[in-house]
């Protein structure tokens, strides 16, 4: 079992709760720590979004280490209370939004309502099309910030998809983890 904790800043040390069964694959504390280190100048004061956000581990992360505001969508009922209760137990509620509904949904919701992220966090289902379509949504939405970062986690023997008009600016394997680091094409 995965026993999964923030890592660092003001809700540090707080154990968070996971889903039930086995459809969410929490992020390992390493992988976490290692993605954090990498994005840790953009943090601070930013707008987050967490898509397919399981637990919520990553969002409370960039919220305990001084992002301004989080959203977290995530279809699964289960991944949504244990988001509520992560959200609580940390007590960064007036921070916090929830979406319960399809990611694709949940970004045209999002431009509707006029928001942008700096840092928009994507973890879908390892081996799947869904961040190329994801991706584009976000593109077509224009919910990243000109200098935002978007960044993905996926399986570490899946291919680099094309998610065009985003670059890739960096990649890095941990196990069966890769994470992706994408900023717009200038």
């Amino acid at each position: 079992m995965c026993i999964v904790r923030v890592i660092a800043g003001k809700a540090r040390r707080t154990a968070l709760a996971a889903p039930k069964g086995q459809a969410t694959r929490p992020t390992a504390d390493r992988v976490k720590e290692n993605l954090f280190n990498i994005i840790s100048h953009y943090v601070p004061g930013a707008r987050f979004l967490d898509l397919f956000c399981g637990s919520g581990a990553i969002g409370v992360e960039a919220l305990s280490r001084g992002a301004e505001t989080a959203v977290f969508v995530d279809i699964s009922k289960d991944a949504i209370l244990a988001t509520n209760s992560n959200i609580a137990r940390t007590r960064l509620e007036k921070q916090s939004k929830v979406l319960q509904m399809c990611v694709i949904q949940a970004i045209t919701k999002l431009k509707f309502d006029g928001n942008c992220f700096d840092i928009i966090f994507m973890d879908p289902p390892y081996n799947s099309t869904l961040f190329p379509q994801v991706a584009k949504a976000l593109e077509t939405a224009s919910l990243l910030s000109d200098e935002g970062i978007l960044i993905a986690e996926i399986g570490a023997d899946e291919p680099l998809p094309d998610v065009s008009p985003f670059v890739l600016e960096d990649n890095r394997t941990y196990g069966n983890t890769q994470l992706l680091l994408y900023k717009r094409k200038i």
